[in-house]
């Protein structure tokens, strides 16, 4: 094998790679981040409902959310915009804000 197919088949196997990855992990944070949501430490918190068209409903508030780098969310509702780092894992979601304040929430069936 030359080193130019070689560096071709590398790029190639790179590239199919990253296309696995972001497949099993969810690049599209939209489709992630999607559905109805509950504080996990709390059984009668307030609802947070991710629609994918980008609106969120925060119990009875209405609001837009939208994706930033960086795994970044911003959250706009009438009373306040707020941006998050998110982070998934299983059924979870933990937003964290510049401050290091951390939300937790389990996905609703």
């Amino acid at each position: 094998m030359s080193p130019s197919s070689f560096e071709s088949s590398l790029k190639s196997a790179k590239t199919l790679l990253a296309i696995l990855l972001c497949s099993i992990i969810g690049c599209d944070g939209s489709s992630s981040i999607a559905g109805k949501w509950r504080n996990s430490g709390d059984s009668s918190a307030i609802i947070w409902e991710f629609r994918k068209d980008g609106s969120v409903l925060i119990g009875n508030t209405r609001g837009r959310y939208s994706f930033g780098n960086d795994q970044r969310v911003k959250i706009e509702t009438p009373f306040a915009t707020s941006v998050y780092r998110m982070e998934f894992s299983g059924d979870r979601m933990m937003l964290t804000d510049p401050n290091g304040s951390r939300l937790e929430f389990t996905k609703l069936k």
